[in-house]
């Protein structure tokens, strides 16, 4: 369940006294910490008594080092399997908190308060949760629904630019995979802050909850959800690789200008839609700059998709703008050539 918290909590402090739980542990990393900790304790009504978890800011940080440190805490602390966990943060935090609490004691109750427009528009939806394991991108992780998820979109005022337009890339996954009128509303944005994007991030939220209902565990239509990743989680691993990470968004829009390239290469989509989508994109994002990056490096790490079957990259792709297949086997060449058209994109 979902909900918008007002801005004394209510919500959340009506949740905390119907519930038995025995303690609580807040997860943060330093940047939740200094800007929105002192936000959530100043408005929590609660007897319990509750500690601070906190870890550094950043993807390298969400690996079973991580993972270990915190479930020896909460040994150490005598946490139960009444206890709570609340993770206050990004993607990285609720990614991260949702494994640890799921597979601490066999699971742990834990709640979701994401702090980013990323987190709140798709991480912290749909009970996935994971750590990287190398730099190969969520490769260990449990399917583990948070008991709730509580929004507070003023959180959105703390973040940097750049994290906006991070999370602004899965809203409009979600239209172009899923909806052709939220699509249509997101690129009317000229100009992106907290007050243009605020008013559809109920929509973008929906459309990943309806999905996550349908299909859980990601037999079938779940899939859909991970248009733009495989390319784009394959050069966001080679980054972090390289000591060099990038924002999830900017991995997952540069994967959605080659993914949606390589539809239409498969004859999935029109060129004219195509088109029309990889421009609307460039009109967000800066080019990223793969050229360190060989065809081989790239391929090497789609082989290891976590959607692959039998040796075989399965690619989720568009049909049209607001509707989209999966397990979608490409030839080899159209891949490659996906690659070609985004890097010669730096010097149309």
């Amino acid at each position: 369940m979902i909900t918008i918290l007002n801005d004394n909590f209510s919500q959340l402090n009506e949740f905390l006294h119907e519930k038995k739980f025995s303690k609580i542990f807040i997860l943060v990393d330093e940047n939740t910490h200094e800007y929105c900790l002192p936000v959530l304790l100043g408005n929590m009504e609660t007897d319990l008594g509750f500690e601070i978890l906190e870890i550094e800011a950043g993807e390298e940080m969400k690996n079973i080092q991580t993972a270990n440190q915190l479930w020896e805490i909460l040994t150490e602390m005598q946490a139960d399997r009444k206890a709570l966990v609340i993770n206050l943060g990004g993607g990285v935090i609720t990614d991260m908190g949702g494994f640890v609490a799921s597979t601490y004691k066999r699971g742990v109750q834990f709640i979701n308060i994401p702090t980013t427009l990323l987190s709140m528009c798709d991480a912290s939806i749909g009970g996935k949760t994971g750590i990287d394991l190398m730099h190969y991108k969520n490769m260990v992780g449990t399917f583990a629904f948070p008991e709730q998820i509580f929004i507070y979109p003023k959180f959105l005022e703390t973040l940097p630019f750049k994290e906006l337009r991070s999370g602004f890339a899965e809203m409009l996954k979600h239209g172009l995979i899923a909806d052709k009128a939220h699509w249509n509303h997101l690129i009317q944005i000229h100009k992106l802050e907290v007050e243009t994007v605020t008013p559809h991030i109920r929509t973008s939220m929906n459309i990943k909850q309806d999905v996550v209902e349908k299909d859980f565990h990601e037999k079938d239509i779940r899939k859909t959800l991970n248009f733009g990743h495989t390319i784009g989680h394959a050069v966001e691993s080679l980054c972090l690789q390289r000591k060099n990470p990038i924002l999830h968004g900017e991995a997952v829009a540069m994967g959605m200008i080659c993914e949606a390239h390589l539809g239409y290469l498969e004859q999935l989509i029109s060129e004219e839609d195509s088109k029309i989508i990889i421009e609307n994109i460039q009109r967000y994002y800066p080019y990223l700059d793969i050229s360190d990056f060989t065809d081989e490096d790239i391929t090497a790490l789609l082989l290891n998709d976590k959607k692959n079957t039998d040796s075989k990259i399965n690619f989720s792709l568009l049909t049209s703008i607001g509707s989209c297949n999966y397990d979608h086997q490409c030839s080899q060449k159209n891949i490659l050539e996906s690659l070609s058209f985004y890097r010669n994109l730096n010097n149309a």
